[in-house]
This record gives structure tokens, C-alpha cells and sequence, in this order.
């Protein structure tokens, strides 16, 4: 007890003495600054405020910088494809909020974004702010998130398609090779359009009629025509043999009967998925397909926001999702997507076409989520994709798999001078005037 005693009051001791002293000036200035020289203090997370919001150009994919009082700034990216205008009217909307408060942000400006390429804007903006609160607190994101189940991350890749499967199979062998454990093949009826007999549809349509959805345009597949698609599933699983997951893209907008006996042609084939068969918007006529095949249907990489995924996956109308992270709602909202996934026991595979930003905006997600499958990159075969960033492992997709990087926020650093070189257009020019952009948003009377 009494050395107890004499312990307490020595530090009581010493604290009045350091109390005393820095008093009388004895922590100098220099003194502080070699006290927390290993100490990170570049940012004051409680009071970081977004000052500014620019625009990089990279072709099909704006990146997004959003800057702050403090001196750093935070990167995420519109989806491939949509238009910048959707960040950007974003700015007014979140000017002097604090980055950190990341779910309270995205409440607000949710509103703005909607399915397929229309969410492009809030999703990118929440790229930004974990990118931004991650470095704020010196974290990963996928901490932010509550940590990670994979240290690295499954990749399958886009492998360009040949009319001649004895050629796309060879393609397919050499994924293997480089290290992919995880393959996807495209046999729409694209490869049918030249073969008579093969579909039947109303003369003289345009079968690129992007906005017609599939029951809509009366193209069915004849028996030829699926015999066809069915001996080129057969002759690329020839090659890559039937151990690894092998699956397929796209079909084009063909009719539900004639899915469903595309879909039961390819169960000898054992196919990791048929995706998207017929817009998610149809959840009856998708489950009436996924009932009737006994190969795994997936749908997602347009769906804006958790809601509609609860419906797809309390009802089974898919075996598997997908969800983009960048039209889903950014990081977070796609997690909760994968957790509740997970109650219906659906696994949940991930989307991916845009840069690396966007990239490892999934791979933190992806890390964070327990049922997590695998995910989709468009650009193993072009070596410039990955010098935008630095400060990550080089290069980014290695031997089918992408390691999680364990620097703060997304992980990377911007390459400024590689970021340069494949911009066409402006290059984080000042946007003044989306400054002042005044609406009353509220969502009630």
C-alpha cells in the first residue's frame, strides 16, 4: 500500500513539474515538433470541410477530386460512360460538409443518382469521401468498414471474343496461364446474325436497338440457332477444361421461352452464370427463367441502391448478384448489399469497368464483405490502365488476383504525370459554377 502511495504521488509529481514547465516555456517550439515528428497530424478529421470539387477527363470515366480546408483531397470516379454534369451538380450540395461524415452525406444527395449509369455522380462523390476520411484518420477504407475477410482479391477478366471458339478457347487457356482462376466468356446472338435460320424476327428490324427491352422485340432463337451457341460453349469448355468457373456475359434482347432453352442447351456445360438474361426490372420473368434452368442467373450491374436487391434476393428471383459499385451506391451501400445478400444465401459477385480509382474503390468493398465471389476487370490487356495510380502493387492484377493495399483511404496515390497523359480534356480545372446551385431538395412537406 504505501508503495502504492508513493507511486501515485510521484506521478502526480511529475505531471505538476511537465504543467509547470511548459508554463514557463520548457516544450519549445522545435521541442513539439521532434515530440511529433512520428506522430500523423495532417489532418484534424472533426474539423475537415470540402472546399472544392474538380474534374480530371479520363476519357468515358471523369475522375472525381474533392478537396479540403486541410490540404487533402479525395478521388473517386463516374461511372464508365455517364456524364460528368451528374458529380457536378453534386457540389453546391456538399461544399463546407465534413468528408468524414460519409453516411449522412450520401442520405442527402442520394436523391440524385438512379439506376444504371444516372448514379454514376453519387457514387463517385462516395468513392471521394472514404477516399478522403481513410486519409483524415490514416486507415484503409476496408477498416472503415469493419475490416477485411481477403487479403487479396479474385479477379476474372474480359477476354476478346473470335467468331471462332477453337480461337477464343486458346484465348481462354492462356488466362489460365497468366494466373486467373476465374473465367467469363461473351456468345450473345451477335454470332448468330450472319447464319440464316438461326433467329427469327420481324424483317428489316435493327437488332441494335439499345432501348427495346427483350420481350419486346420478338427475336427468338431457333433450334439451329441454339445448337450453334451450344457446340461453342462446348468447344471453349473443351479447352479450359470443366474444373474452373467458366462464365457467360450478355445474350442480347431475345425472348423468355427462348432463354430458357438457351439456358437448358448449356447445363451440360456447367456454367458459373448466365447474367442478365432479361432486365432486373421484370423480377417475375426473371424468376420464371431461374426456375426453369438448372444453370446459376445474376443480374445487377445497373440497380441503383439496396432495395431493389432486397426484392431479388428474399424472392430468389436470381441465384447470384452483381451490383457496380459505382452505380449501387459507392462503398457502403454495397456492403450492405453483399450482408443482406448473405442472409438469403446469395452469394454476390462485383461488376467493374472503370479505372483504377474505381477499382479499388471495389477491392476495399470487396475485402469488407464476407460473401464476396469474385470481380470483373475490362483492362488486363492494356498496361497504361494501372499508371494512373501509384503506392499499390505493381502491377495492379497479378496472376488473377488484386492484393489489398493498406494505405489510407482507397489505398493509392494519384500518378499526376501518367494521370496527365490519358486525359482529353480538362485536367482538375476550377468549377466555380457549380458553386452556388441552390434547390430546396428536402423530400416532404
Amino acid at each position: 500500500m504505501k508503495n502504492a502511495l508513493k507511486s501515485l504521488t510521484g506521478r502526480r509529481s511529475f505531471f505538476r513539474t511537465a504543467a509547470g514547465a511548459a508554463a514557463t516555456g520548457f516544450w519549445a517550439d522545435e521541442t513539439l515538433d521532434a515530440a511529433l515528428q512520428h506522430t500523423n497530424t495532417a489532418s484534424k478529421p472533426s474539423e475537415l470541410k470540402i472546399t472544392d470539387m474538380r474534374i480530371a477527363d479520363l476519357p468515358n470515366r471523369p475522375i472525381i477530386r474533392l478537396d479540403t480546408n486541410q490540404g487533402i483531397s479525395g478521388y473517386g470516379e463516374v461511372r464508365d460512360g455517364a456524364s460528368k454534369t451528374y458529380a457536378l451538380m453534386l457540389k453546391s450540395r456538399i461544399l463546407n460538409e465534413n468528408p468524414c461524415n460519409i453516411d449522412r452525406i450520401f442520405r442527402r444527395i442520394k436523391q440524385f443518382g438512379f439506376h444504371a449509369r444516372q448514379g454514376g455522380g453519387v457514387c463517385g462523390v462516395e468513392m471521394a469521401l472514404w477516399d478522403l476520411a481513410g486519409k483524415a484518420y490514416n486507415v484503409p477504407a476496408y477498416q472503415m468498414l469493419g475490416g477485411k475477410f481477403r487479403d487479396k482479391i479474385r479477379i476474372y477478366a474480359d477476354t476478346p471474343q473470335s467468331p471462332d471458339p477453337k480461337v477464343f478457347g486458346e484465348r481462354m487457356k492462356r488466362r489460365i496461364e497468366e494466373g486467373f482462376t476465374f473465367m467469363k466468356m461473351d456468345v450473345g446472338i451477335g454470332m448468330l446474325r450472319n447464319t440464316p435460320g438461326t433467329l427469327t424476327a420481324p424483317l428489316n428490324m435493327d437488332m441494335r436497338d439499345r432501348f427495346k427491352a427483350h420481350m419486346f422485340t420478338g427475336v427468338e432463337i431457333t433450334d439451329k440457332g441454339i445448337a450453334i451457341m451450344a457446340d461453342y460453349v462446348a468447344k471453349v469448355r473443351e479447352a479450359v477444361g470443366m474444373e474452373v468457373p467458366l462464365a457467360s456475359d450478355h445474350f442480347g434482347q431475345v425472348g423468355v421461352n427462348s432463354l430458357i432453352r438457351l439456358g437448358k442447351a448449356f447445363e451440360k456445360y456447367n456454367l458459373a452464370w448466365m447474367e442478365d438474361l432479361i432486365p432486373w426490372q421484370f423480377p417475375d420473368l426473371l424468376k420464371k427463367i431461374t426456375d426453369a434452368i438448372d444453370v446459376p442467373t445474376i443480374t445487377g450491374e445497373d440497380i441503383f441502391l439496396k432495395e431493389p436487391f432486397i426484392e431479388l434476393c428474399k424472392n430468389h428471383v436470381v441465384d447470384m448478384i452483381h451490383p457496380d459499385l459505382a452505380t449501387s451506391g459507392g462503398l457502403l451501400e454495397t456492403k450492405k448489399i453483399g450482408d443482406m445478400a448473405q442472409e438469403y444465401g446469395v452469394p454476390m459477385a462485383m461488376h467493374m469497368a472503370g479505372s483504377p480509382v474505381t477499382c479499388f474503390a471495389n477491392v476495399h468493398c470487396a475485402a469488407a464483405t464476407e460473401n464476396f465471389l469474385v470481380l470483373e476487370n475490362h483492362d488486363v490487356d492494356r498496361p497504361e490502365w494501372g499508371d494512373i495510380v501509384e503506392g499499390v502493387e505493381k502491377p495492379i492484377v497479378n496472376k488473377g488476383f488484386i492484393t489489398v493495399p493498406d494505405g489510407p483511404g482507397l489505398g493509392f496515390k494519384i500518378n499526376e504525370e501518367a494521370l496527365r497523359k490519358q486525359v482529353k480534356g480538362g485536367y482538375f480545372e476550377p468549377t466555380p459554377e457549380w458553386d452556388k446551385e441552390r434547390a430546396n431538395d428536402r423530400l416532404w412537406s
